[in-house]
């Protein structure tokens, strides 16, 4: 297990709340405890499986409660009583996991491995069953940016009818998103978090007359679509009682789970928040450090940057993007519509990038930052730095492009089936050369927010400043890119676990405190460390060349599987 400590003092009386924030993400459990303050006081990380095979990735809920256990008991050791601890919250990756009536696993895995109950966020083997939902044109799809994509739940639960009737179909009770499934294991509840319904199983979130479809799961769309069974069933397999974030689950903590973490029966348990919505939520409502009246919910861009990246941002009234997400209602803050935006490979596009690289480079880098102590990815923008020269580093790559999509095009194209490219490679293998690639493929993804941006705006949003948490927020030369790019400050929380924030968040929620109030109070930024554009003419233009370029590579892509697909 690993343990950090935070910036407050341990905890030694129930003078003030504590609560406990789980983030459940790609490869690991975490947990954070919290003072009502919004100050990390203890934070644990505890790492979970992962089954891979080209298009198939699996994990185990067992395995991933496991995880959550360890790593919630681990901070729960600062906490000398725990009736200082007034709540617990969850988020999860969007994940599907199958149990049975006792809440047992149900294999998802065409190996048939019972433990194997869990398709990955980032799975693609609906692609097939995406395609043919999207040829549909159900009117639902308008709140899912025109198409639905192959990490949605829907193509997903289509493929195991399809694939795994007897296997798992016919064997499930409940079928759910990862973090309804954490509250469920906690709690007992089978409610279900409207965030995970509205933003990846197609229910519809908004009040009666606001659009032109009613509350709640749409029947014409399930049988369209082959999944007539759930619609006779009532949803009782996908969900009857939907909760917005924050909202007490059942009757908290059960005795059971109670006894297995070392807290009191009944604690409170926020309904659970998709794991980017979490880092939203730990944001988007910060109050700055300083006076601003830039400081608006919805003038704000929150970018959570991980292996993959979400764009979140709000409005007042529905606005609807093509190729993004939503608008889901009160799916992150009551009240407001939320649009989502993003790239299905980021943090991890970087890792595959460099590890892909000749392996005596890459020896030579690890020992480079074994000897000085930094990350790898310190040591290739100090090597970035060191090129430069007196240059802007920007210009190193004037010759080198690279097109992210390596994992198919979340937004604004909703294209799975686009690929990475690169052009201007050469025969060098070098610490250099690499250091201009890693540039390269950084400078890749800030032009893919951008395109995010731009069709965001198109359609009646306005951005003031971004905001950033992640791992790559930790990221300097991907912070200043992306400022530079966008041509807005980013922004960085106080807090530098602000995913765990926004969970805990929710706790705070579920113990009684109204959720704006709970975002105002617990997040805080910084103007301080906030990251300026560099808006020198020459600097803004060599942006906007690479842009073009950046859109010309995709028009290309597609330009070659036209020419390609009858052959």
């Amino acid at each position: 297990m690993a343990a950090a400590p935070g910036d407050h003092q341990n905890p030694s009386s129930c003078s003030n709340h504590y609560y406990i924030g789980v983030d459940v993400g790609s490869g690991s459990a975490r947990a954070g405890l919290f003072t009502s303050g919004g100050q990390l006081v203890m934070h644990c990380k505890e790492d979970i499986k992962l089954w891979k095979n080209d298009n198939h990735c699996e994990q185990s809920s067992e395995d991933i409660w496991r995880s959550v256990v360890a790593a919630i008991k681990g901070v729960c050791s600062e906490v000398s009583h725990t009736d200082c601890i007034g709540g617990i919250g969850f988020d999860a990756t969007c994940s599907l996991v199958a149990v049975d009536t006792m809440g047992n696993p149900v294999t998802v895995s065409p190996t048939t491995e019972k433990e194997r109950n869990v398709i990955f966020w980032q799975d693609h083997r609906a692609v097939e069953e995406a395609n043919e939902i999207n040829a549909m044109h159900h009117p639902v799809l308008r709140f899912v940016g025109g198409k639905i994509s192959p990490e949605m739940q829907p193509p997903k639960l289509l493929w195991l009818k399809r694939h795994l009737r007897e296997e798992c179909w016919t064997k499930a009770a409940h079928f759910l998103d990862l973090a309804d499934y954490l509250t469920y294991r906690a709690t007992g509840s089978t409610s279900r978090s409207l965030c995970c319904l509205v933003c990846k199983w197609t229910y519809i979130g908004h009040s009666p007359g606001e659009a032109d479809l009613v509350r709640g799961w749409n029947d014409s769309f399930w049988h369209s679509i082959g999944l007539s069974d759930l619609v006779v069933e009532g949803y009782s397999r996908i969900g009857t009682e939907v909760m917005t974030p924050g909202s007490p689950v059942g009757c908290g903590l059960t005795v059971g789970v109670a006894k297995e973490l070392g807290l009191p029966v009944g604690l409170p348990v926020g309904t659970g928040i998709i794991d980017a919505h979490a880092g939203g939520l730990g944001m988007i409502g910060a109050r700055c450090s300083a006076d601003s009246s830039e400081c608006t919910l919805t003038s704000r861009c929150a970018i959570i940057g991980g292996t993959s990246s979400c764009h979140m941002t709000t409005s007042c009234d529905p606005i609807f993007v093509s190729g993004v997400w939503g608008p889901y209602y009160s799916a992150m803050c009551p009240g407001y519509y939320l649009n989502e935006g993003g790239q299905s490979s980021s943090g991890q596009l970087i890792d595959f990038i460099i590890d892909g690289y000749h392996p005596e480079v890459l020896s030579q880098l690890n020992e480079r930052a074994c000897i000085s102590g930094r990350t790898k990815y310190q040591e290739l923008e100090e090597e970035v730095l060191k090129i430069s020269g007196d240059q802007n580093s920007c210009f190193l790559t004037r010759d080198l492009h690279v097109y992210p999509d390596y994992h198919g095009n979340r937004s604004p194209l909703a294209d799975p089936e686009l690929r990475g490219m690169v052009t201007g490679l050469t025969l060098v293998h070098s610490i250099s050369d690499l250091a201009r690639l890693y540039l390269a493929t950084i400078q890749s993804l800030a032009y893919s927010t951008r395109h995010i941006l731009e069709a965001m705006q198109s359609e009646g949003h306005h951005f003031k400043e971004l905001l950033l948490c992640g791992g790559l927020s930790k990221n300097n030369l991907y912070l200043q890119v992306q400022a530079d790019v966008a041509g807005l400050p980013v922004l960085l929380t106080d807090c530098s676990e602000a995913v765990l924030l926004g969970s805990a968040v929710l706790a705070a929620v579920a113990s009684g405190v109204q959720l704006q109030e709970a975002m105002a109070t617990m997040s805080k930024v910084s103007l301080d460390t906030s990251v300026q554009p560099n808006k020198q003419p020459e600097i803004v233009k060599y942006h906007d060349n690479k842009y073009t370029v950046f859109k010309e590579m995709c028009s290309d892509q597609i330009k070659y599987k036209k020419m390609m697909k009858d052959t």
